[in-house]
């Protein structure tokens, strides 16, 4: 079973200066980190802050190319974590043909951000991130790093701060 999520935050580690994109499971308060680059951060908070650039971006392109082909990103889904990397998969419909493609989870994130489309962590993904989320090497424990992230309220997210 997959659990809809939306981006709770998206901010800096403050061990390690790397991106997090902060997902929060949308029927409880149950939150997941995923440490990104900092492209990737960008490219989510270019869409977030709807700014636009003057030449279409990757994940612009990857939009135009769907829309073009008279395709539909119908939802992404974060659906396993091997060797400590999250993996995903988008889900896109043309006509009646379903199609997936394996994806990194940043770059699924930043064209469902631009295609308005659900996103989804699968259970067991959700469950392990949940328990096992040891993030960068010489980072905070699990139960640290989940209580701060469990803390954090709007005002220490900023509008999604980078």
């Amino acid at each position: 079973m997959d659990i809809e999520v939306r981006i709770r935050g998206l901010m800096m580690d403050p061990s390690t200066n790397m991106p997090i994109v902060v997902l929060k499971d949308v029927a409880s308060d149950t939150v997941m980190p995923i440490w990104v680059g900092i492209f990737e951060a960008n490219a989510i908070a270019i869409e977030i802050e709807k700014l636009a650039a003057p030449r279409p971006m990757t994940h612009d392109l990857m939009r135009n190319l769907i829309g073009n082909l008279n395709a539909r990103l119908e939802r992404i889904v974060i659906t396993e974590i091997k060797d400590d990397t999250f993996h995903a998969v988008l889900w896109l419909r043309q006509g009646n043909d379903e199609v997936t493609v394996d994806a990194r989870p940043s770059d699924a994130i930043a064209l469902a951000l631009r295609l308005d489309c659900p996103i989804y962590v699968s259970e067991h993904v959700m469950q392990t991130a949940k328990l096992n989320t040891t993030g960068p090497p010489e980072g905070p424990t699990a139960e640290q790093l989940r209580t701060w992230l469990e803390g954090l309220n709007d005002e220490d997210l900023g509008r999604y701060k980078m």
